[in-house]
C-alpha cells in the first residue's frame, strides 16, 4: 500500500496534535491541525465582538465567513502555523480567552461545513495526518487508520494548565479543570458533528501513558495499515 489517511480524534487536551506532528514528522506527511482552524475563526469571532462572556452573534458571524482566510505557513524552523487573513496568531489562538469560546463556536454547521471543505482538500493526496473531532467521523470516514484518544479530564486538565503557566498565562488549575470538562460536554452533545468514537477507530487511553509510548504504539499501528497487515 502507498501512503495512507490517519485520522485522530479524542477529547481536548489528550495530546492529539503531539502524537499528530511526532506521526507526520517520522512518516513524512502532512500534518494538518484542525483544532488550530476552529480556534482562528473564534479569535476573529472575539476580535470582531463577536463573542463574550455575555453575548454570542452567531449570525454576524457566519455573514463574515467568507471574508475568513485561514492559512498554515511554515516558519524557519519546518513548523506548520495557522495564519488568519495573513497574520500569524499561532501564539493568539493558543489562550485560556480562545479555549473558553472554541467549542461554542465549533456548533454552528456554517463554520463546520467551511472547515470540512477545507479540510477534505488538504487530504485529498493522501499522505495526512489530521487531528479533531470528527476527522474519522465526517472529515476522512473512510480514512485507513482512526485513533480515538482519551484520557481523565483531571490529568487532561493538569497536562493543560501546565502547558499555559509555562507561557506565562495567568490561570489557575480549577480554571483550566472547568474549561475542559465544560468543553468535553459541548464537544459530545452538540448536534452537528458531535465528538463520537468512529466504529473502526482504535482508542488509545494515555492517562497513564508517556509521550514516548504512546507514539511507538500509535507508529506501530501506522507502519501496520501502510504495509496492509492489518
Amino acid at each position: 500500500m502507498g501512503k495512507i489517511t490517519i485520522a485522530i480524534d479524542g477529547y481536548s487536551s489528550t495530546g492529539k496534535s503531539t502524537v499528530a506532528k511526532q506521526l507526520a514528522d517520522w512518516l513524512e506527511y502532512v500534518y494538518v491541525d484542525s483544532g488550530a482552524m476552529y480556534r482562528a475563526i473564534t479569535l476573529y469571532a472575539i476580535e470582531k465582538g463577536f463573542i463574550s462572556e455575555t453575548s454570542f452573534d452567531s449570525d454576524k458571524l457566519i455573514k463574515h465567513l467568507p471574508e475568513i482566510s485561514l492559512t498554515f505557513v511554515k516558519n524557519s524552523e519546518g513548523k506548520a502555523e495557522m495564519h488568519l487573513n495573513g497574520r500569524n496568531v499561532e501564539k493568539q489562538i493558543r489562550t485560556m480567552q480562545v479555549s473558553e469560546f472554541v467549542s461554542p463556536i465549533a456548533t454552528i454547521s456554517e463554520v463546520r461545513s467551511k472547515l470540512v471543505d477545507q479540510q477534505q482538500k488538504m487530504g485529498e493526496g493522501k499522505g495526512v495526518v489530521m487531528d479533531g473531532r470528527d476527522i474519522g467521523t465526517v472529515v476522512f470516514p473512510t480514512a485507513e487508520l482512526k485513533i480515538f484518544m482519551n484520557a481523565t479530564a483531571e490529568q487532561r486538565a493538569t497536562r493543560r494548565y501546565k502547558e499555559l503557566i509555562e507561557r506565562g498565562d495567568a490561570v489557575t488549575y480549577a480554571e483550566v479543570l472547568h474549561n475542559v470538562q465544560e468543553r468535553d460536554t459541548i464537544d459530545t452533545t452538540r448536534e452537528d458533528s458531535p465528538l463520537r468514537k468512529a466504529k473502526d477507530a482504535i482508542e488509545i487511553d494515555n492517562s497513564e501513558m508517556n509521550l514516548e509510548d504512546q507514539f511507538h504504539i500509535i507508529l506501530q499501528l501506522a507502519k501496520d495499515r501502510i504495509a496492509g497487515r492489518v
